[in-house]
């Protein structure tokens, strides 16, 4: 999150029209997976999978439940780890060894699992500071006034200010969601990391997640949205990845390979693929 205004309209910055962090040349990618192999219960759930993300850039991961996505997230996580093999590359910001404190700085993750493992009496606000610990809950950590200041003005941020005194027990599913996107951007990460982030939300919760998720990508983050809803990558979502049994069967721009053939195949549904606003949606299963 980067020189935001209350409004989420972005601010000027140098070398950008975009709102996204200029690619720097000669920077090693944010993150860089070459040949990964991950093996689940006997079988592979990554089958050599090779993907690349730039600082800066917004991606779309799409895929059917069973397609390898969570497992592609665990193994970024370091929960899992790929088969040990000469030709494989596993990096992030060109390291091959990080933990959760490194990552933290570059990849902020929201999944329902997440917003799960928290106590229903948490509030708000323990959620949010609870990411700069890397934890679920705040326990005997020391925070810090610089750390409630931040808490606050990420709040402030994504609309959600009223919101901080209260338990997340209290709160729909949406502002919970809200409250976990604030926990990923306390130690302004290059990118968001959301895993299905519209599951269970309503119609209203459902838009305003959008709008918030839109904001942050125009603030100057990069937003990788990790779903099988068309309808949950955003318009700056320029690039798109499929995933298929453990597999990547497409990766380029959005407006390729968004195409009735490829997703109707993709979920073995006959499809028509309708554009709106930038948003696409799938009609006609």
């Amino acid at each position: 999150m980067r020189s935001i205004t209350p409004d989420h309209q972005e601010t000027s910055r140098k070398g950008t029209d975009t709102g996204t962090r200029p690619r720097a040349a000669g920077y090693p990618p944010l993150l860089e997976f070459r040949n990964v192999t991950v093996v689940r219960e006997g079988r592979p759930a990554l089958d050599r999978v090779s993907l690349r993300l730039d600082e800066g850039e917004h991606l779309a991961i799409l895929g059917p439940n069973g397609a390898g996505k969570s497992t592609l997230i665990r193994t970024v996580l370091r929960e899992f780890y790929p088969v040990r093999r000469e030709d494989t590359v596993f990096s992030c910001r060109g390291r091959d060894i990080w933990d959760v404190f490194d990552l933290r700085s570059a990849i902020g993750v929201v999944s329902n699992d997440l917003q799960e493992a928290y106590d229903p009496g948490a509030t708000g606000r323990e959620v949010i500071l609870s990411g700069f610990f890397s934890s679920i809950g705040l326990f005997n950590h020391r925070v810090t006034p610089t750390m409630l200041a931040r808490a606050e003005e990420v709040g402030r941020f994504l609309g959600i200010g009223h919101l901080l005194d209260r338990s997340i027990g209290s709160l729909s599913s949406g502002e919970a969601r809200r409250c976990l996107v604030a926990r990923a951007l306390v130690h302004d990460p290059s990118a968001l990391l959301l895993d299905e982030p519209t599951n269970s939300l309503d119609l209203s919760a459902l838009r305003t997640l959008r709008q918030t998720l839109r904001g942050v990508a125009q603030a100057g983050t990069a937003v990788i949205v990790v779903t099988h809803q068309l309808h949950d990558i955003i318009p700056e979502c320029e690039r798109v990845v499929l995933m298929q049994d453990g597999r990547i069967v497409a990766d380029g721009p959005k407006e390729e390979v968004l195409t009735d053939e490829r997703i109707g195949s993709l979920f073995g549904a006959p499809v028509r693929l309708v554009r709106e606003n930038g948003w696409y949606y799938a009609t006609g299963y």
